[in-house]
């Protein structure tokens, strides 16, 4: 005990020990609710469950955040609602690119809660690992910020040109290495991502990933595509590692959740990615104005990326409507 309460007490990047502790727990029993009490067998999820499962991950996030505004103060809470806020919306590009591929290797809807589910543990490790080599970069060096900010400027304004760019999954890089240097199965096995069988050549049962594995790793490179725009993006919100990844795990795990509800209708959020080119230009060029005009308040950047998302949500559900659905899961 005598030697428990210093590690507890212990600073941890910034913040002590015992919270990143009290999170984790939270994120651990939030995924074994999730996998071993709502989804314990294969299983197809509807639009109603996802809703639900999502609105139940989405209180989790408010409720933390509202804790954190109490303990950590109002500047602390505001920030990480706009890191929540930033890190959703640009997640929803991502459930549209995860729909590519449950198409492109036909994933039938009963095991795409696995795979997004183990996914999740990826994500967890690997945002862990560029928050934190992110937040020794800005340590150590302050002038990284602006290279983020330049890096967001000019992100924000690709994403504006390519925003109806769709992704070629067939001739994904990746997806090349992998057939090229692994034995896949011709089809699905079940819920397996591998599995053992004969060898063509020897007869000797061999060890074969099936196109489970496929989607899982496919959909683990797109998340971290993704991250190298988000990470910035919140970081040039706010440098406290803290606030940083826990806004970061919330929305995703919200937004996995909520994939088999976005994934029907995703083609109603055509012109959201207008909208967040334009978050991400704005948060980039915030960076730049600190030197000229000071800090903007967190209020007003919660504000602008609310205003700004709000807006290409509206306009998206006005200018589709009425259109077949575009993207659609197996």
């Amino acid at each position: 005990m005598d030697t428990l309460i210093p590690f507890l007490a212990a600073d941890f990047l910034g913040t002590p020990a015992w919270i990143w502790l009290g999170f984790m727990g939270i994120v651990v029993t939030l995924l074994a609710f999730d996998l071993g009490v709502l989804h314990k067998g294969d299983q197809e999820i509807g639009v109603r469950e996802s809703l639900l499962l999502s609105a139940g991950y989405i209180s989790a996030a408010l409720i933390f955040g509202a804790w954190i505004w109490w303990y950590l103060g109002a500047r602390s809470g505001m920030d990480y609602y706009t890191g929540f806020m930033i890190e959703k919306s640009l997640s929803m590009d991502n459930v549209f690119v995860i729909a590519l591929i449950f198409g492109f290797f036909a994933i039938p809807r009963q095991y795409q809660h696995r795979v997004l589910f183990w996914g999740i543990l990826g994500v967890i490790v690997l945002r862990a690992a560029m928050i934190g080599l992110g937040a020794t970069l800005v340590t150590q060096f302050s002038w990284v910020l602006y290279l983020f900010g330049a890096f967001l400027i000019f992100t924000g304004v690709k994403m504006w040109i390519i925003a109806d760019h769709v992704p070629d999954i067939a001739n994904n890089p990746l997806l090349k290495f992998l057939k090229r240097h692994m034995r896949v199965t011709d089809g699905l096995r079940g819920n397996a991502f591998w599995v053992q069988e004969p060898d063509p050549a020897s007869g000797k049962p061999v060890r074969w990933a099936t196109p489970l594995f496929l989607a899982l790793v496919l959909i683990e490179f797109v998340d971290l595509v993704f991250a190298v725009d988000s990470v910035p993006a919140i970081f040039a919100i706010t440098t406290d590692p803290f606030i940083v990844y826990t806004s970061n795990i919330f929305a995703i795990l919200g937004l996995r959740a909520l994939y088999f509800a976005l994934a029907a209708m995703i083609h109603r959020f055509k012109y959201l990615k207008y909208a967040l080119a334009l978050v991400l230009v704005f948060i980039g060029t915030k960076i730049f104005l600190v030197g000229i005009i000071g800090k903007i308040p967190p209020v007003i950047s919660l504000s602008v990326t609310f205003g700004l998302i709000a807006g290409g949500v509206a306009v998206s559900l006005w200018k589709t409507r009425g259109q077949v659905v575009a993207v659609e899961p197996t």
